[in-house]
């Protein structure tokens, strides 16, 4: 072989090392989720390639996952905890309820972001509290609180939204830095923190071995109480974070408008990014990209004038996929 075979055939292994160390850092699972999320662009944009690709209708889907990606990557961390939470939803609309009802009173955006913050965490503290201490299923306990919040919600609100009239708050939702809306730098670097904490951090490591083998992590020296109840009060809080941009976007609080429905775009998103429901797997980027998925699919059913009716078939089916695949891989490992 003369040097010229031999530095075609060096060429070559070196691409076929590059490609194998890019796919193992990507993952397998992440790289399907692109080629799937590929496919739906090229999907509407041959349907509606006129709007679909124009710069307003992408800034309109990154607008759309904002929310649903906050939710998606704190329902993430408590899926990899072992936990669920379904309340995540009603948990939203109770927020913005109560930061519309702040700023209404004091006139001060900051005392609506930490009255929504801190409903959003009190909300979390109750669901840890129950599934903890009072060792009720996660799934029945969620659902229990689900009713309660959104109940609650109609309470304080009298059944109507609350109107924020402040210009400093509502930038929040309508503003934009850099040429970009300012919800998509939270996201952004909410996305960043998430990832960081559970991938990066010993508290991250410890809620992954939490959601893998919680007898192994009680004998390992893990607090297995303190990590729950902490997992669901992060959970409220994110879901605090939700409401406050829910309703800067839309300069009212919303008793259910907006929030319904969330719980389930966001399990499916957590799921369809790679979680396993017993536990234990999931990432902060597989989440995210689950979100980018369910985004477009959203912003071509409307604009395709799909019924509503068969979107929410779509949303439903989507996440028995999800979840049918997520435990295909579990069982093949």
């Amino acid at each position: 072989m003369n040097s010229l075979e031999l530095r075609a055939s060096k060429a070559q292994t070196d691409a076929r090392g590059a490609s194998a160390r890019l796919v193992e850092r990507l993952g397998v699972h992440n790289i399907s989720l692109l080629v799937a999320l590929a496919i739906l662009v090229v999907i509407f944009g041959s349907l509606r390639g006129d709007v679909f690709f124009s710069s307003r209708n992408l800034l309109n889907i990154g607008l759309g996952i904002t929310i649903l990606g906050v939710l998606a990557m704190s329902q993430t961390v408590v899926i990899v905890g072992g936990g669920l939470d379904i309340a995540v939803g009603a948990t939203v609309g109770l927020t913005t309820v109560s930061t519309a009802m702040a700023i209404q009173a004091t006139g001060s955006p900051a005392a609506g972001i930490v009255a929504g913050l801190m409903l959003g965490g009190l909300a979390g503290l109750v669901n840890g509290i129950i599934i903890t201490y009072g060792r009720v299923n996660a799934v029945i306990a969620t659902l229990g609180t689900m009713a309660i919040f959104r109940g609650i919600a109609f309470i304080m609100s009298d059944g109507q939204s609350i109107a924020i009239f402040s210009d400093t708050f509502r930038f929040i939702g309508i503003g934009r830095i850099l040429g970009l809306p300012l919800l998509v730098w939270i996201l952004v670097l909410t996305a960043i923190a998430f990832h960081l904490f559970l991938a990066r951090s010993i508290v991250g490591r410890n809620i992954y071995a939490l959601g893998g083998n919680p007898v192994v992590a009680r004998f390992s020296g893990i607090n297995i109480n303190r990590y729950r109840v902490g997992i669901y009060i992060m959970s409220g809080v994110a879901a605090g974070l939700a409401g406050i941009l829910l309703a800067a976007r839309t300069g009212s609080g919303q008793p259910v408008s907006g929030s319904q429905g969330l719980e389930l775009e966001a399990i499916t998103a957590a799921v369809l990014g790679g979680c396993a429901l017993q536990g234990g797997k999931g990432t902060i980027v597989g989440a995210l990209l689950g979100v980018a998925i369910i985004g477009v699919l959203n912003n071509g059913m409307i604009l395709t004038s799909v019924p509503t009716f068969y979107q929410l078939l779509a949303k439903g089916s989507l996440l028995i996929l999800a979840v049918v695949i997520a435990e295909y891989h579990l069982n093949r490992t």
